[in-house]
């Protein structure tokens, strides 16, 4: 194998994919992976936000940071919630964790395929989770009357539902949601998780966390790294009542989050347009990145308002063989489905990405699913977009509120 190709067996070490520094370091010569794995905001932060970043490092790796408290005010003070009914957490699978450990009883329901930890995380601490399955034939649409029902059929004690979901993408409108809470009111407990729901553009004001706050058995899960492009942080939160906050809160240490979160958390005051922009772009490039996906023959494309998108590939090929393909001869890093509950290896789940990245994954596709070992873009591709420069974009004072709108 060449040097600067990346061993395909390295992707079949675990159950989850590799991470991207595990890619890097399998193969020291490919300095240009692109990754459609791991869904991250290409747009935020901006470039003046990560000089500013590196301009700091030296006290932020050398000093503690404030403790959580301190930094989940200044978070609530820029997103307009109570620090009473705000947690934050050391990514959002900590605070997924301690919700099973100290909230979760015997049972949990929750639609699949979903994110992984909603089923993994309950059944390595022994409580039974019953799985909802989403139906491809129905475009893996959630259906409120329906879910209720099992859940009642079932006896569930806690149920879950991720809006948008993971990996297909699905949005259910913030009205339903609100049905299925009323509905389920008489549950232990009823998590939203919505690591995704900014990313969304079918409805002004998706999120349901000012029903969270209010409502006795409720729960809503934000993920900050996926929002705001910066996984390594580690860093999410919750918003429930007072007393569920309570709860969870005291299960915490004191300073759970590292001092990279608390520079990020006190720079997003200054930055709620670059943000607004960047999930502005990420929603153009989505609709475009999903119709050139779509004009390939016999490949099947899912609506999506997350920042990726669900593909099912044609009859006889399958998703293993199609990752392998991509790391080893594109440097395309894309996430096979085989493992997810409720799914099979004839998905994948594909970030959005700028056109400049899209073109190469359709290159690989196109070499791998129709045997063309062409080069050339396809001519669904289209000339790169709008991009940030090299400086910050000119706009006037942010105030805090302007980041409070696009949450």
């Amino acid at each position: 194998m060449p040097s600067d190709q990346i061993d395909p067996s390295l992707l079949r070490q675990s159950a989850h994919s590799p991470s991207f520094f595990a890619l890097q370091r399998a193969s020291p010569g490919h300095h240009d992976l692109v990754d459609f794995c791991i869904p991250c905001n290409p747009y935020f932060p901006t470039p003046g936000m990560f000089s500013r970043l590196a301009g700091s490092l030296e006290q932020i790796l050398k000093y503690y940071p404030s403790d959580a408290d301190a930094i989940a005010a200044e978070l609530c003070a820029v997103l307009g919630h109570h620090p009473q009914t705000v947690i934050m957490g050391n990514g959002s699978t900590e605070l997924i964790t301690w919700i099973d450990h100290l909230l979760v009883r015997e049972s949990l329901a929750t639609p699949i395929p979903t994110f992984g930890r909603w089923t993994d995380q309950p059944m390595e601490t022994g409580k039974r989770v019953d799985m909802f399955q989403l139906h491809e034939l129905l475009g893996f649409e959630f259906d409120v009357d329906a879910f209720v029902r099992f859940v009642r059929a079932r006896g569930s004690r806690t149920a879950v539902v991720c809006n948008p979901n993971n990996p297909d993408g699905g949005y259910v409108p913030r009205r339903e949601i609100v049905r299925l809470l009323d509905c389920l009111i008489d549950l232990d407990l009823v998590v939203v998780d919505e690591s995704f729901l900014d990313f969304v553009d079918a409805e002004a004001h998706p999120s349901v966390a000012d029903e969270a706050r209010i409502r006795p058995n409720v729960i809503v899960l934000k993920s900050l790294g996926k929002n705001f492009g910066l996984h390594g942080v580690r860093f999410g939160y919750l918003v429930a009542n007072p007393a569920l906050a309570r709860t969870v809160r005291g299960a915490l240490p004191k300073w759970n989050l590292n001092s990279f979160a608390e520079f990020v958390v006190f720079l997003l005051r200054e930055h709620g347009a670059e943000y607004r922009e960047s999930l502005r772009l990420l929603a153009r490039d989505r609709l475009l990145m999903a119709q050139q996906l779509a004009s390939l023959p016999g490949l099947k494309v899912f609506p999506s308002q997350g920042n990726f998108v669900m593909v099912k590939l044609p009859d006889g090929k399958d998703g293993v063989g199609l990752r392998d393909h991509l790391v080893a001869h594109h440097g395309v890093f894309v996430r096979e489905c085989g493992n997810k509950l409720g799914s099979t290896s004839r998905f994948l789940r594909l970030v959005v990405r700028p056109q400049e990245d899209v073109q190469r994954l359709l290159i690989g596709l196109g070499s791998y699913l129709y045997g063309s070992a062409s080069e050339v873009p396809p001519d669904n591709v289209v000339a790169p977009g709008h991009r940030w420069g090299e400086g910050e974009p000119q706009h006037a004072e942010t105030r805090p509120e302007d980041f409070r709108a696009a949450i």
